[in-house]
């Protein structure tokens, strides 16, 4: 154990084989289902792990006191218990099942993913911390139930705005299915790309104007409703002439792959990928942090970091749209980072997408509260060059701009390096350039390529994406984890670095367990029916996991939710209500932090991570 952190200094190790946690060892204890992505990732950052039983997870080296940390489905007494308790109470069954009309659980371990990923970064934002002269911090708790409210906060966010939804929520949704009976995924961003490719297939008109509002906002609703007579038109072609279709008009078309498909193809890769720049300025941001505070443009100086805020005084510099990237930054912010915004002149137009509270969109409330902004052109000279001004004194720039954007604007690693040695400069990004001709990298994109839709749902049921935003609200939780890791890895090598994640690393740590399974020939889908609530009088329940199938023998439907619930617990089994109001959530004492409201009088998550 080191014996005071704020003595550290940086070691400068080889970098062929630096890692951020290169000779560091964690034990770790816990459910095995919350543990698996902490213990899968820490390995691949560089530590050496030990499974144990003590319940907690303590990672230490010879230049760190011990970070520790906790991770818990919710607080004991709540009822959450497992993964289908913990969708349940968090609305994520509810969110998830809107295209079907009825809550439906992920068949996928998706809050257990996500809340392994918050804990890594807690532990690694703990020797951050350290590493720039702050105090060796209590253990931070992480609850897949706050990790619940994060993954739907942009949802609650609209749930509880001044105003009702853009386009009223209904079931439906892609995919849409060929004549010859590929199922098949529809992408384009321009209303005009939309129109042509439909017109191509000689869809009725006014089916094409009605259906364009719906799949616009399917990002934001969860659902779309469009026109059935969509899907009568795609089910009159084949595969080919849809392909031609969306080549003609600029759309774009992704079939869905299965889980065995991409278990073939799976290439093993980490999740992000970090990677050395130049060498940084002689004395490191982290070495001036913990001797001399750099001072503000208003003359002070930098606030020093704190236990539970590790990261104040590094300043994050966000040039990101819609989800990705504005949740990293987010959650660096949360850590105590001053996060910067570079938005389009006018301001990121998402500020105005409904609905809106207080006159400003609720879910870019959730993703972008407290954080400053500064409009700069990035098409001018003259802004680029107030961009890289910016960056010349920030820690870490992240952006998700399209693939090849930065480089043609001379913002990409190496050119913004030069400005800045010790720059942490980030991207995340669709497909990380690990797939041959992949499609446009958005969420449903890659969810159809990589099977997440096969996995989502259990045997019988089709192989449909969900339109909850899986991969961008895990995806930006992976953005997160590598800066964090680059800042780690800076300090220790003293480089800048550069680092990359993906919507695909994303969905490789959600299906890590069924890839697996479909390696080696078992069937990697759950079974029929898993994790479907049971409907009762007034409501549904959720029974967890390992009481399900003893549940479905008991009928419910004539009772309503307490005493369906009183039953099944007489009988010695687990069950919970699920919420299918959002709003509710405000007031539901199953969760282990409370929902609150920010300046403008949009709902507000607590943070993930709680300490002791």
């Amino acid at each position: 154990m080191a014996s005071s952190p704020t003595a550290h200094t940086a070691v400068r190790r080889p970098l062929d084989t630096a890692r951020p946690l290169d000779a560091l060892r964690c034990d770790i204890g816990g459910p095995e289902p919350l543990t698996r992505v902490v213990s899968d990732h820490l390995r691949r950052l560089g530590a050496t792990v030990k499974d144990g039983d003590s319940g907690h997870i303590a990672l230490d080296g010879a230049e760190f006191a011990p970070v520790t940390a906790r991770t818990a489905w919710g607080t004991e007494g709540s009822g959450i218990e497992d993964e289908a308790t913990a969708q349940a109470v968090t609305g994520v069954m509810a969110v998830h099942g809107r295209r079907h009309g009825t809550p439906r659980g992920l068949a996928v371990d998706y809050l257990a993913t996500a809340t392994g990923v918050l804990t890594v970064q807690g532990l690694l934002a703990g020797l951050v911390g350290q590493a720039r002269g702050g105090p060796a911090a209590p253990a931070r708790t992480t609850t897949a139930d706050r990790t619940g409210l994060l993954t739907v906060s942009q949802y609650l966010a609209a749930a509880g705005a001044d105003e009702p939804e853009a386009v009223e929520p209904g079931p439906g949704g892609p995919p849409f299915t060929s004549s010859d009976g590929v199922l098949f995924e529809l992408e384009t961003l321009d209303p005009g790309a939309w129109a042509a490719f439909w017109r191509t297939l000689e869809a009725p008109a006014d089916a094409i104007r009605a259906g364009w509002r719906p799949f616009q906002f399917r990002y934001a609703t969860a659902c779309a409703p469009f026109p059935v007579d969509l899907h009568e038109v795609t089910r009159r072609h084949p595969w080919a002439a849809i392909r031609q279709a969306a080549a003609r008009s600029g759309a774009e078309v992704c079939r869905l792959r299965t889980l065995a498909e991409r278990a073939a193809e799976d290439d093993g890769a980490d999740p992000w990928s970090l990677r050395a720049l130049g060498p940084a300025r002689a004395a490191t941001r982290a070495g001036r942090t913990a001797t001399a505070p750099r001072a503000t443009a208003a003359g002070t100086s930098a606030p020093a970091p704190t236990a539970d805020l590790p990261l104040a005084g590094l300043t994050v510099l966000e040039a990101g749209r819609r989800i990705q990237a504005p949740l990293a930054a987010h959650l660096l912010g949360l850590l105590g980072a001053r996060v910067i915004r570079i938005e389009p002149p006018g301001g990121d137009p998402l500020r105005g997408m409904p609905p809106a509270c207080d006159g400003i969109s609720a879910r870019w409330l959730a993703l972008n509260r407290g954080k400053e902004a500064v409009e700069i052109d990035i098409k001018a000279p003259g802004d680029r060059t107030r961009l890289r001004a910016l960056v010349a004194d920030a820690d870490v720039f992240l952006h998700n701009w399209a693939p090849g954007k930065a480089a043609e604007l001379q913002l990409d690693a190496v050119h913004l390096a030069a400005v800045n040695p010790s720059l942490v400069y980030a991207y995340t990004g669709g497909w990380a350039d690990r797939i041959d001709d992949a499609p446009m990298g958005t969420d449903f994109m890659v969810q159809a390529r990589t099977g997440v839709g096969e996995a989502a749902h259990p045997a019988g049921e089709p192989p449909v994406p969900s339109l909850m935003t899986l991969l961008d609200v895990l995806g930006g939780l992976h953005g997160t984890e590598a800066v964090l890791a680059g800042l780690l890895l800076r300090w220790r090598t003293g480089h800048g670095v550069r680092v990359e994640s993906s919507l695909l690393g994303a969905a490789d740590s959600l299906l890590a367990p069924a890839l697996r399974r479909a390696a080696t020939g078992a069937d990697p889908r759950r079974p029929a029916g898993f994790r479907h609530p049971l409907r009762t009088s007034d409501g549904w329940i959720a029974p967890s996991d390992g009481s399900a199938a003893a549940a479905a023998a008991y009928d419910v439907t004539g009772m309503c939710t307490e005493d369906a619930l009183d039953q099944l617990r007489g009988h010695g089994l687990t069950a919970t209500a699920v919420t299918t109001d959002l709003s509710a959530l405000h007031h539901d004492p199953r969760l282990s932090g409370p929902i609150g409201r920010d300046a403008h009088g949009a709902p507000a998550v607590p943070d993930p991570w709680s300490l002791a």
